[in-house]
């Protein structure tokens, strides 16, 4: 029984220090960084002004950086794959979040629409709290009913498409060129969101295999939604002090 008990402490002890580790990183990227969630680094971002005309490769790897960087795209993947088990629904629901991403942002770049940035990130801190929730099954003891998941992850694609799409209109891309490479950048984040996914799958696939899994679904999930409020609270707060 002692035994028993301090594997289950020990294993407890682990998770919540990888986790602890994951909350550490994540204060302390915006900590150093007043760039955004989705913002790009100041020589990719001299790198976009100055160049002009058909440049795949260089957006392809823009466009992977941004991905598997970007700690909010990458929290919400992990809550959106966390109760997935068979690689068909994960394909289908990541296939959702990435025509999401890929249709606002060539939409916002080329018709030049554009919101606040804060606004938009604090509400893709809100689909990580949004996609906890889901997984803790708050939603049907709270309200009495279950959203339709699928459109879900669809409509916080757009949003999260949307996001990016907005920062990137503040680098002036020139128009030659602009629709091609917005594409090849499109192409990289879809190329950094597989090596991502391939790293979540890989964590989860061990840690599901390790008995554990179950015992802790809660905890870590209260974590992702703590994290997301965290998201949405660093947003807010640059919403209020810049306005």
């Amino acid at each position: 029984m002692c035994s028993n008990a301090t594997r289950a402490w020990g294993g407890s002890a682990r998770l919540y220090r990888v986790f602890s580790l994951l909350a550490a990183m994540l204060i302390f990227s915006i900590g150093i960084d007043s760039a955004l969630a989705h913002g790009v680094a100041s020589g990719d971002k001299g790198y976009i002004q100055e160049v002009s005309g058909v440049l795949p490769l260089p957006f392809i790897y823009l466009g992977a950086k941004h991905m598997v960087t970007g700690y909010d795209h990458l929290l919400f993947l992990f809550g959106v794959i966390f109760f997935l088990y068979r690689l068909k629904d994960v394909g289908i629901y990541v296939t959702l979040f990435a025509v999401g991403h890929s249709v606002t942002l060539l939409f916002g770049v080329m018709t030049n629409i554009s919101v606040s940035a804060y606004i938009v990130d604090a509400i893709i801190g809100f689909s990580v709290v949004y996609k906890a929730l889901d997984n803790l099954g708050a939603f049907p003891r709270w309200f009495g009913f279950q959203p339709d998941t699928k459109i879900a992850t669809l409509l916080f694609g757009l949003i999260h498409g949307f996001g990016l799409a907005t920062k990137i209109q503040d680098f002036e891309i020139a128009a030659d060129g602009l629709f091609a490479n917005l594409i090849a950048f499109n192409i990289g984040v879809e190329i950094g969101q597989i090596l991502a996914l391939s790293a979540i799958l890989i964590f989860m696939g061990f840690w599901r295999r390790s008995g554990s899994f179950m015992r802790h679904a809660y905890s870590a999930n209260v974590i992702m939604m703590s994290l997301g409020f965290l998201l949405m609270g660093f947003q807010i707060t640059g919403l209020i002090v810049s306005s």
